[in-house]
């Protein structure tokens, strides 16, 4: 049985790919595009970061070399294990059982939030921008992070496996809501082909990733170009 915080809404690639979700993380943005266009909005070196919907960790590390102190929430109990684990000996991070829509955190108390490809799709995550309007301190900018569908090869394959996803909406919602977007071209960059497709199937329903793995043949290689949006508002 599946731990995890009341009111979660399931992530199935991570909560049940969790080895192959590790895999997708390292190969997602080598070039470190997305930190370095956060860090020219909102450094958060000194201040007070929140990664929300936190999953194994894997960017908490990297927050926590310049942050003064790392707070991760994440719904489920085994992904939040595994966060303990990779922050074990990183005495300016903690971690906590909670959801986007009840952030475990008093007010004012958030001077950097990151949410990458967790909870915030655009229309119906309203409850949990609430939220982020109680935690965030005066100055604070919330980061989040979400994908292109108008563009890039990994853009024609988001639209073909989520059709009812219309990113003309998304836009209006966040640019409607105040939020700022920063389009950034990074890349999935796999060491093999066995990574490429185990990552592809964990994404995309059976029939769909059929049709992208042999759209996207061995011959291809093994980077993959890749459009996302930086959504970013300042408090």
């Amino acid at each position: 049985m599946e731990r995890t915080a009341p009111g979660a809404i399931p992530s199935p690639n991570i909560w049940h790919h969790t080895a192959t979700y590790e895999v997708e993380n390292d190969a997602v943005d080598p070039a470190g595009v997305i930190e370095r266009a956060m860090e020219s909005v909102a450094p958060w070196a000194g201040r007070t970061l929140l990664d929300l919907g936190c999953g194994t960790g894997f960017h908490l590390p990297r927050w926590a070399a310049a942050a003064e102190r790392v707070i991760g929430v994440e719904p489920h109990a085994d992904l939040l294990a595994i966060a303990a684990r990779r922050t074990r000996g990183l005495p300016n991070v903690s971690l906590l059982s909670g959801t986007a829509q009840a952030i475990p955190l008093p007010d004012a108390s958030v001077d950097v939030m990151h949410a990458r490809w967790a909870y915030f799709f655009g229309p119906g995550c309203e409850a949990g921008l609430a939220e982020l309007d109680r935690v965030m301190r005066r100055g604070g900018t919330a980061f989040v992070i979400d994908n292109d569908a108008t563009r890039s090869t990994f853009g024609r394959w988001f639209r073909r496996g989520y059709p009812k996803v219309d990113p003309a909406e998304v836009e209006r919602f966040w640019s409607g809501r105040g939020w700022t977007r920063t389009p950034l071209d990074i890349s999935w960059s796999f060491g093999s082909r066995e990574d490429l497709e185990a990552v592809v199937r964990i994404e995309f329903s059976g029939q769909v990733a059929d049709e992208i793995l042999r759209s996207w043949g061995p011959e291809r290689g093994l980077e993959v170009d890749y459009a996302v949006n930086l959504w970013h508002r300042g408090y």
